[in-house]
């Protein structure tokens, strides 16, 4: 079955509506949440305002922000050559590689608008967090982790695919 997402349209489409609600998102979280103060949802999820000048759980903070910005879109080249090699049966890498896109995009968005990311979810039980993080880390993740199920749970040894 040939997946809408092997396709420039549905692609494209998809990516930009990931992209603005992450955008919505952390628009809404600057304006209406307090910096740096814990607003608990659940008893384990919170919404905490911080900004990140790195990547992924703060790394690489000292580094320049526009070092940061053209690493980012490096690795979203790459990412977008993958995708468009990939076979349009594989929908689960597929979404995959849409999500890490739309991910990476927000992300750098953040740097064009604030001059860092955006994070505002917190996992905590008892005095241990989880470091914060936003909608597009999410997408990301969830990306990562189809992608890797996509090539090593869902192919079948002997098959080519692309």
């Amino acid at each position: 079955m040939r997946s809408p997402l092997s396709r420039s349209g549905p692609a494209i489409a998809f990516v930009a509506i990931a992209l603005l609600l992450d955008a919505a998102i952390k628009y809404a979280v600057e304006l209406y949440l307090p910096f740096h103060r814990t607003i608990d949802v659940l008893p384990f999820l919170g919404l905490f305002k911080t900004y990140n000048p790195g990547i992924a759980f703060s790394l690489l903070s000292d580094t320049n922000g526009w070092a940061l910005v053209g690493m980012r879109l490096v690795i979203v080249a790459v990412v977008i050559y993958l995708w468009r090699k990939t076979a349009p049966g594989q929908s689960w890498a597929l979404l995959g590689f849409a999500l890490v896109v739309a991910g990476a995009l927000g992300n750098i968005l953040d740097h064009f608008i604030y001059g860092h990311v955006v994070d505002y979810i917190r996992f905590h039980v008892g005095g241990w967090t989880f470091p914060i993080f936003n909608l597009a880390d999410s997408y990301i993740t969830v990306g990562a982790v189809m992608i890797f199920v996509q090539e090593f749970l869902f192919k079948s040894p002997g098959r080519d695919d692309g």
